[in-house]
């Protein structure tokens, strides 16, 4: 408020504080016939009023004029869409399984990813109490994988198998060697001949792999290959019966098995019966080691 605007107020305040004696003193001189200080008293409150009304009615304009505060925006919320995305791929990051772990190629249920090739002759495959149960035929029945993430070399294939009838290989296994194919036989030739079939055109019954044994009807038997660049490894219920060093010998399979490729198994004259299936990748160390020594055998 201005220094006059002060002053005029003051002014007027001390007028209304003298009005009452003023008012007396009018009365005296109204008996004498004088109301002189009367007036001067209201004119002084009047003028104060009608000064101070309109700055006071612009103060309140200015006032309302006057800018309200800007609103303060609300932070930013990532969007539920973009929360769900990241959301999904964290658990299909969780879910991936790693190569290096042992990963089912059957489910005990249906014959998903396998197929029964046509060789002629050729028993019944179905599925059976959990097991792939390729019947007796004339002469092999046998199945053969139709998945697309089949690893060529650095792996492990692992299977368990027995024979219910029949007097020859009931699970043979044909499967990748880099960019050939071998295969493991399970009791050919009469149902006790081991080995791999072929090395340098020589089959499992005429080859360094060559091993006997008696396989027992209706008895389970676990079998592990081992496929790396170096070498071809093979187990019976944990007993290393094939320890071969591939160097530059020649790897290939009997035309029999060709339906059996990329990775199949089969039964020659015989019943056998199929109840696991299963892979992994070998991790670099360990085919790193299996390297190491290899090189360290003539061959």
């Amino acid at each position: 408020m201005s220094a006059s605007l002060r002053s005029c107020f003051h002014r007027s305040i001390h007028q209304q504080q003298r009005q009452p004696a003023a008012e007396a003193f009018g009365r005296q001189r109204v008996s004498g016939g004088s109301a002189r200080p009367r007036l001067r008293a209201t004119g002084a409150w009047i003028c104060a009023v009608v000064i101070a009304w309109p700055v006071a009615h612009l103060a309140l304009a200015e006032e309302a004029a006057s800018p309200a505060p800007a609103a303060q925006a609300p932070a930013a919320q990532p969007s539920p869409s973009a929360n769900t995305a990241e959301q999904s791929q964290k658990t299909q990051q969780a879910k991936k399984p790693s190569p290096y772990e042992w990963r089912d190629l059957f489910d005990g249920k249906a014959l998903i990813d396998w197929k029964a090739p046509a060789f002629g002759g050729e028993g019944e495959v179905h599925v059976q109490d959990g097991a792939i149960i390729m019947e007796r035929g004339d002469t092999m029945t046998g199945i053969t994988y139709t998945g697309k993430d089949l690893p060529k070399t650095n792996y492990e294939l692992e299977w368990v198998a027995k024979r219910t009838d029949g007097i020859d290989f009931f699970a043979t296994a044909t499967f990748p060697v880099g960019d050939s194919f071998c295969s493991f036989v399970t009791g050919g030739w009469g149902g006790t001949i081991v080995g791999l079939s072929s090395i340098n055109y020589y089959d499992a019954s005429d080859n360094e792999t060559t091993q006997f044994k008696v396989f027992k009807d209706n008895q389970w038997y676990q079998f592990r290959v081992r496929v790396s660049e170096a070498k071809i490894e093979a187990w019976i219920d944990g007993e290393k019966v094939v320890d071969f060093v591939i160097g530059k010998n020649k790897i290939s399979t009997r035309f029999e098995v060709d339906l059996c490729k990329p990775l199949g198994f089969s039964s020659w004259c015989s019943t056998g019966a199929i109840k696991s299936i299963r892979l992994r990748q070998l991790t670099p160390e360990e085919a790193k080691a299996i390297r190491e020594k290899a090189d360290s055998r003539p061959h």
